[in-house]
């Protein structure tokens, strides 16, 4: 039997996150979010997901400081993970992918390119 892909989404907006889960578990991915920076990272070590989904804006510790973290860290170091924000500037774009993003969605987003996104970067097809 396959494992299904495990995923951590860093949400603080509820119905976001909570749009974000139905859409991935509609693809068979086991969702686990954290509704705030420091509280996704914890997980992200806790549980090292196959995939992480980061919101930029979020209290605590903002996307690219947990983007930052993640890619500091060997244990997690090979976590793809994809923005998802509403920081839309060139500027938040490059700094996404100079910390190691595979990928950088701006929001409003659409739920079904989200999980397009996220079943490519599980198999390796980085946006």
């Amino acid at each position: 039997m396959i494992e299904s892909p495990v995923i951590v989404v860093a949400e603080d907006d509820p119905q976001i996150a909570s749009l974000i889960r139905f859409r991935l578990e509609r693809i068979g991915c086991v969702v686990h979010v954290g509704d705030d920076g420091e509280k996704a990272l914890n997980l992200i070590n806790e549980i090292k997901p196959n995939l992480v989904v980061l919101d930029v804006m979020m209290p605590v510790m903002d996307g690219f400081e947990v983007l930052r973290s993640i890619q500091s860290s060997p244990d997690t170091r090979g976590i793809p993970a994809i923005m998802l924000t509403a920081r839309e500037a060139e500027d938040d774009v490059l700094k996404g992918f100079e910390l190691g993003a595979v990928d950088y969605m701006s929001k409003p987003f659409s739920p079904a390119e989200l999980a397009a996104r996220v079943n490519a970067a599980l198999n390796g097809r980085h946006g």
